[in-house]
């Protein structure tokens, strides 16, 4: 394991610890969710937290990732302004909070899919660098579960969920609407930022690369993309995406190479090239490079 680990491991796990308190004193009266049209039968919601994806038509609503718990009444009357058939199953993309954390609302009424290893992270609890969350209501977890992949035939549309492995986390899912030439990524694309890749829960830079490319070799030039974060994207912003990821752990690696260390990297500013277009979001290049270096650790 690289030297730089614990000190990834530090930050992160005092980021969400802030994150965390700050989530607990947020007053989500003021969060607005609001919704897209993308294309044929799907919609985006953004509110706080992960970007929503609904598919409405006369079979009923899917609805895919659900945010924060206190956020799931406004997401319930979101999604009613767009449909008024009943909300048939919830897919989530990965375990997150902020993907998941209105599945208890929700899976009263619901079925909730997911991946094997969203449900097993859910139902036992787990651990983010260092932060503990606590095991899931039976309510949250998803009672339909896949390894490799899984359709929900609903709405004329064929709703496809593929598992990208040792993505953003062990257990995400692409979920893919090939009728209305839509893909919701969840976390395998930050749209304009570095990404958080969650290590410590089976997450890995090669398999976050693997899952985009899969997308674009998979769909249409035209193809309508939800990520997880940002706005609305196309195959253009995932191609500048891994470049970016490729390039950047490329750099990384050569100074690995070269003998140096975390610190040295960073003092060298090696990312400096991509920090003005990437390093605006939750992971700055800094970070981005402990992430790097951490992951390379992992694959001696």
């Amino acid at each position: 394991m690289s030297k730089a680990t614990p000190k990834l491991i530090m930050f992160l796990a005092t980021a969400l610890l802030v994150a965390a308190t700050a989530l607990a004193q947020r007053d989500f009266s003021t969060v607005e969710i609001k919704a897209t049209k993308v294309a044929g039968t799907v919609w985006m919601l953004t509110g706080a937290g992960g970007n929503i994806g609904v598919s409405v038509g006369e079979d009923g609503v899917v609805v895919i990732d659900d945010q924060y718990a206190p956020l799931a009444p406004k997401i319930e009357a979101a999604v009613k302004t767009i449909s008024d058939k009943p909300l048939r199953f919830i897919l989530n993309t990965h375990f997150h909070g902020d993907h998941t954390g209105s599945n208890e609302y929700f899976g009263k009424s619901t079925t909730i899919i997911a991946q094997e290893n969203v449900r097993n992270r859910l139902k036992s609890g787990s651990s983010v660098h260092g932060t503990a969350y606590p095991a899931a209501p039976k309510a949250a977890l998803p009672v339909i579960t896949f390894d490799d992949s899984l359709t929900v035939h609903l709405n004329g549309e064929d709703v496809r969920a593929i598992h990208a492995p040792h993505g953003h986390t062990d257990g995400d899912a692409m979920i893919f609407f090939p009728q209305s030439n839509v893909v919701h990524m969840g976390d395998l694309l930050f749209n304009g930022t570095f990404p958080f890749i969650d290590l410590e829960n089976g997450g890995s830079v090669k398999g976050v690369i693997a899952g985009c490319e899969k997308v674009l070799a998979s769909t249409p030039d035209d193809v309508k993309i939800i990520p997880g974060h940002g706005p609305l994207a196309d195959k253009t912003v995932v191609r500048k995406y891994v470049e970016m990821l490729k390039a950047t752990s490329a750099a990384v690696a050569k100074g690995l190479a070269a003998g140096k260390t975390a610190d040295q990297l960073k003092a060298d500013k090696v990312l400096a090239e991509w920090d003005e277009a990437w390093g605006k979001g939750f992971i700055k290049s800094d970070e981005w490079i402990d992430t790097l270096v951490a992951d390379a650790g992992k694959k001696k």
